[in-house]
């Protein structure tokens, strides 16, 4: 099994970037976390990070026929990018969302996720957890 996970605008800022919301390890640590995790469990992984929508969409399309599932951070792309939900749609592959904070917890206008439209579940508030506990969905989905 091959799942590629989608990291949106800003991520590469963790342990910088308000560490009382987003705690305080870094991005390398996420990716490490994340290639730990997938190598135990026995699935390929291939993690992608970038602050431009469009760079995501083609990450997206680039998942058609290479990948079993993807696990996508859109950050604050969740909010407003329409685009990240129709290339989802478009590629039509297993997807879970994920976010490190608790967005339903926080301003009004993060309770909207135009990606989760096209995504099986969201794990979220539960830091570097959350991405692991996504790799095991799609595992387990997978294996029905």
């Amino acid at each position: 099994m091959k799942i590629k996970v989608i990291n949106g605008p800003n991520l590469n800022l963790l342990g910088i970037r308000e560490p009382a919301i987003y705690g305080k390890r870094d991005y390398a640590a996420l990716e490490e976390t994340i290639r730990d995790y997938a190598k135990k469990r026995g699935v390929e992984v291939e993690i992608f990070q970038s602050n431009h929508e469009g760079e995501i969409v083609d990450a997206i399309q680039t998942c058609l026929d290479n990948v079993d599932g993807i696990v996508i951070n859109p950050a604050a792309y969740t909010h407003t990018s329409i685009a990240i939900l129709d290339a989802l749609k478009a590629v039509a592959l297993p997807a879970v969302e994920v976010h490190l904070s608790a967005i339903d917890e926080r301003e009004k206008f993060r309770r909207i996720s135009y990606a989760g439209m096209a995504c099986l579940t969201r794990f979220a508030g539960l830091g570097f957890d959350g991405y692991l506990r996504a790799i095991d969905f799609l595992i387990d989905r997978a294996a029905r």
